[in-house]
């Protein structure tokens, strides 16, 4: 179970501590998005705060999107969540665009963000790709919305991936230069919560790509959907070496799918990689896969089966969804209108 510890954002300052995170609703949800977001979701779920779990279907549209396929992938997301242990009584499940103030605070963080911390952020580079000047405006600027997705709600905590630190980081940049320029202590500094064995799943074809839903070869991850004998076909095929498994994690060191496939069964198995390579030191990789394989089965059918249940009647997921837009409204209503009196909006 995952522990938050309250760190306020300056010294007498306190902040009840609040967890929120986001996945964007942009394709099937692999193991990579189970192990590195919604396990741990889950963990924190669990620890005695607060927490939001948001589908950022606004996020998605920085980048071409069928609606259709929005909307299916946005319910999908939702299936996954719950299927994975979120609990609507215990956590606050909702879809962004049902959340005007998400939008409201972002035009707001795009008045306080600098065009130089944008033009840092490597994931526009890495998505924007050599055509940047085609690029959207939203895709630009979608680091100010995702500081307000935390910040609308008084967030403490995120847990992420090693590759939306920098996205945190500007959101601390972006609370900060608020509270400064207004002379206010009104946006906590946000932290981080980077931890676990597996918070960055990589390619079962290429140990030093994360895997991802947009890699053209289906055999680079594991989807939730798939079924157990897909499962077991692609860890038999997921690319090693011909070494043994060492004893301790240095023996890892350059063996990059090693290293990847012995994290996955220590993110499954609850447990970490020093304790795994304890057990399964000295064994080929004609030994350990089909114990991963055994494992990742154990685990996951029971997730892909539940999320086929209830993509099968989407009122459940939308009923889910509306109620959770309006829990998540009560928290971001009353912190939207104080930001708006800070900055010296008139309400009426």
């Amino acid at each position: 179970m995952t522990e938050v510890v309250q760190t306020p954002s300056q010294p007498g300052t306190q902040f009840a501590p609040r967890v929120f995170s986001g996945i964007q609703p942009t394709g099937g949800l692999t193991l990579g998005n189970y192990l590195g977001a919604m396990k741990r979701f889950v963990d924190m779920q669990d620890s005695g705060v607060e927490t939001l779990y948001c589908m950022v279907d606004m996020h998605a549209i920085t980048m071409p999107q069928d609606p259709d396929n929005l909307r299916r992938a946005t319910r999908e997301l939702a299936a996954g969540y719950l299927a994975s242990g979120l609990d609507p009584k215990k956590s606050i499940l909702f879809n962004q665009s049902q959340v005007p103030e998400h939008a409201q605070l972002g035009w707001i963080f795009n008045c306080v963000a600098r065009m130089g911390w944008l033009n840092r952020m490597t994931q526009f580079k890495d998505k924007a790709g050599k055509n940047r000047e085609n690029a959207s405006a939203g895709l630009f600027t979608y680091p100010s919305l995702m500081a307000a997705d935390i910040l609308v709600y008084h967030a403490t905590h995120v847990p992420v991936g090693e590759d939306q630190k920098q996205h945190i980081e500007l959101t601390r940049d972006i609370a900060a230069k608020f509270n400064h320029d207004y002379g206010v202590d009104f946006f906590p500094i946000t932290e981080p919560v980077i931890e676990g064995a597996a918070t960055r799943v990589m390619s079962l074809r290429d140990g030093s790509k994360k895997m991802s839903k947009s890699d053209p070869s289906d055999a680079s991850r594991i989807n939730l959907t798939d079924d157990a004998d897909t499962i077991a076909l692609k860890i038999r095929k997921a690319k090693t070496d011909p070494d043994a498994l060492p004893s301790e994690v240095e023996g890892l060191e350059g063996r990059l799918e090693a290293r990847n496939l012995v994290n996955i069964y220590a993110a499954l198995d609850d447990s970490t990689p020093e304790a795994v390579l304890k057990e399964v030191g000295g064994k080929v990789f004609s030994e350990f896969k089909p114990m991963l394989s055994e494992l990742a089965v154990a685990k996951l059918s029971p997730i892909s089966g539940e999320m086929a249940r209830l993509m099968e009647d989407t009122a459940e997921i939308d009923k889910i969804l509306g109620e959770g837009a309006a829990k998540a409204r009560k928290i971001a209503s009353p912190i939207l209108d104080k930001a708006y009196d800070i900055v010296g909006f008139v309400r009426s």
